[in-house]
């Protein structure tokens, strides 16, 4: 079965296209259904292809090289994964109990996977479902002002790697070696601060809205509320505060300007992406393919075993983020 699970931003309901001729195993597939699901792929922002013998990680990886040769390694991840293959993860290790909020793959970096491919091997027993919703439809949801204002200044993504929590040095830029942090981040613009106890902070700034290079829809691409402190279970967050002080938080985002992010926009840009969001639950063996940039996907909490792996593909480079300096042109209601 390959179901589309939008039909266009302005109506994100779940919609079946047809049945696939697809076999279950992914080996036999013919070439040219590479390009039917790149195709469904650009029009409905993602696919779901199920009934396929997804028993564990070779067949994903079968299916992942029928579908790209183009990987993405992961680099600045903020929470571990596993490695399950070439080019294939785990799932972010993340509290079962704790969702992982609506958010678009690594669009922190300055070059990020354009693709995602998700694949069930094991179902939960409840919940856990990877929701998406359609980035032109959050855009369009959102305030004149407050899109105008994070088009204007872009946002900021701060981090602190304390090695406690969140990832590790050693997870997010595959080495502890500060010459070779510093070297990575003067490239990919991230600006780096070693604190007197070896610890790092960073903070790069990154465009909130970005045009899609195929179809030109403007899209909300940011983690502005998933990595925002006032996600947090507030429990968490003044845990966090008292553990590392308010500037040591593992992640928190602010405007491009520097100006903190209050926490009722945190809440209206979630209820945004409520809005728009799609859920599905997995079933063994489904394959879900994601346009990541038109898409944003989130995690549900769970209980039971979840063994859903994860593989980044098609790297793109989003467009760098306006002058905080420029002269505003919103007006303030």
């Amino acid at each position: 079965m390959l179901s589309a699970l939008f039909r266009k931003p302005q109506t994100p309901e779940p919609t079946a296209i047809h049945e696939s001729a697809a076999p279950p195993n992914p080996a036999a597939w013919p070439d040219s259904y590479r390009k039917e699901l790149l195709d469904r792929v650009a029009e409905h922002g993602a696919v779901l292809v199920g009934g396929l013998d997804l028993r564990g990680a070779a067949d994903v990886e079968t299916a992942v090289r029928k579908v790209t040769d183009r990987p993405v390694r992961e680099t600045e991840g903020f929470a571990p994964r596993e490695t399950r293959g070439e080019g294939l993860y785990s799932s972010a290790v993340w509290p079962a109990n704790q969702p992982m909020c609506m958010h678009h793959e690594l669009s922190y970096a300055r070059r990020c996977p354009g693709l995602l491919l998700f694949a069930c091997l094991e179902p939960p027993t409840d919940g856990g479902a990877t929701a998406l919703a359609d980035a032109a439809a959050v855009l369009d949801a959102l305030p004149t002002a407050l899109v105008e204002r994070f088009e204007e200044e872009g946002w900021l993504l701060e981090r602190s790697y304390n090695g406690e929590i969140g990832a590790t040095l050693s997870q997010a830029f595959g080495t502890e070696d500060p010459g070779a942090v510093d070297a990575y981040c003067r490239t990919h613009a991230v600006e780096t601060a070693w604190q007197p106890d070896g610890t790092l902070r960073t903070r790069q700034r990154r465009a909130a809205v970005v045009r899609h290079p195929v179809s030109g829809l403007r899209c909300w691409f940011n983690q502005i509320a998933f990595l925002n402190e006032w996600t947090m279970a507030p429990e968490v967050r003044e845990f966090l505060i008292e553990e590392y002080g308010p500037n040591g938080l593992p992640f928190t985002t602010r405007y491009g300007g520097g100006d903190p992010v209050p926490r009722d926009v945190v809440e209206r840009i979630n209820a945004a992406y409520e809005g728009a969001t799609v859920r599905r639950p997995w079933r063994a063996g489904d394959l879900m393919i994601v346009d990541n940039l038109r898409t944003a996907h989130s995690r549900e909490a769970y209980t039971g075993p979840r063994d859903v792996l994860v593989a980044m593909a098609e790297p793109i480079d989003p467009v760098d983020p306006p002058s905080p300096d420029r002269p505003s042109r919103r007006t303030e209601s």
